[in-house]
């Protein structure tokens, strides 16, 4: 992943201000709470409408910041991630062009999407969520030093929970993907063999074999999808018992008068703000994973290297033959022997050869000598 940042150095203006924006909402929903115990503490208490009225004037205000900065910070993540991905598609296209075709490439075109995708959610809340967690964490010290140990010991849970699931959950999403290019390689080889597997009558074997591979791509989607699935009862399980003992701290500090009821409804807010940025947080990390897992096929095919060379000046044509073959041999890759020996001949622009031999001759392979799908060995 680190590799395809390179194409998102145009638009490094844009990735700063997405975030920057996203911490400048998330700073004005962390004022909220206060507010509204203000509004209790001391409009409520004291019947000072006007207060109250004050109050609720600031609480508009923010949310309208609020809606402002988001709607920014989503123009410019929408901007650079599709951006990005744009240079990523066409870097692509323009190495896939340079490479021969015995190197076997699957469609990627679902592979730049879910990378789009990871950025523009990454950009938008992977600083934010955390932001608002920590946050509202500081703020509950500020509040009431005893109750905000609630809020270290379940962030502490829910951190671990959501890192293991994580770590877990990021290799089982790798051999999706492959499970998936296992797929579409087959789909592949049966759309452009249609003609040899009907000659052969393989019909029934290429469908069983494709049944397999997708049954199997199936069960591997549907077991990382369980596991995913944990995450957010879990983090409901936690979040509800902190909240339960919340309220409990919270009263027993109310009857003491050591704590004003204002401050138990901000410090329930707090806790309810941790459990709405912790659920995008989980979501937000599955998303990323299946973005690693696909930008790191990506780069494995932007790391292959081509078997052809490409010379600094290139000789000009002949302005009297269309194709000369001088002396050809060729020799696939994988193959013991030549395929063509010694082949010279010369078309004149206008004329027509028929190429005429056995199967497996060597007719097609000159062919694909004419266009430069192989270098000539």
């Amino acid at each position: 992943m680190k590799k395809l940042l390179i194409y998102l150095k145009d638009y490094k203006k844009e990735s700063i201000l997405a975030p920057a924006f996203k911490l400048l909402e998330a700073l004005f929903d962390l004022f909220t709470p206060i507010l509204v115990a203000n509004i209790i503490n001391t409009g409520i208490n004291t019947k000072d409408t006007t207060y109250i009225f004050h109050q609720f004037l600031f609480l508009i205000a923010f949310a309208l910041i609020g809606l402002s900065c988001s709607i920014v910070a989503q123009y410019y993540a929408s901007k650079s991630a599709v951006g990005f991905t744009t240079k990523l598609r066409q870097a692509l296209f323009d190495h896939i062009q340079s490479l021969s075709p015995d190197t076997f490439i699957t469609r990627l075109t679902s592979d730049c999407n879910q990378i789009q995708n990871g950025l523009n959610l990454a950009l938008r809340l992977l600083l934010r969520s955390p932001f608002i967690v920590f946050g509202a964490m500081i703020a509950s010290f500020l509040i009431n030093a005893k109750i905000a140990w609630i809020f270290v010991v379940t962030i502490v849970l829910l951190l671990i929970v959501v890192f293991s699931i994580m770590l877990i959950s990021i290799p089982l999403f790798k051999k999706v993907q492959k499970a998936l290019e296992k797929v579409l390689s087959l789909t592949r080889e049966n759309l452009t063999g249609v003609r040899v597997i009907r000659a052969f009558r393989k019909e029934q074997d290429e469908v069983k074999e494709f049944n397999n591979a997708n049954t199997a791509y199936t069960k591997q989607n549907e077991f990382v999808g369980k596991i995913s699935a944990l995450m957010n009862p879990l983090t409901y399980v936690i979040i509800n018992i902190a909240t339960i003992l919340l309220i409990q701290k919270g009263a027993i500090q109310v009857n003491l008068g050591n704590l004003a009821q204002g401050d138990v409804v901000a410090l329930y807010n707090y806790m309810a703000q941790i459990v709405v940025e912790l659920i995008k947080l989980a979501s937000l990390i599955i998303t990323i994973d299946k973005s690693i897992a696909c930008a790191e096929r990506v780069q494995s095919i932007l790391d292959v290297n081509t078997s052809i060379s490409y010379p600094a000046e290139t000789k000009e044509a002949s302005s009297k033959d269309a194709i000369t073959f001088d002396h050809v041999c060729f020799q696939y890759a994988s193959a013991s022997e030549e395929s063509l020996h010694d082949i010279s001949f010369s078309i004149n622009k206008g004329q027509t050869l028929g190429i005429i031999g056995a199967t497996g001759a060597g007719k097609s392979t000159i062919v694909n000598l004419i266009p430069r799908f192989y270098d000539t060995t």
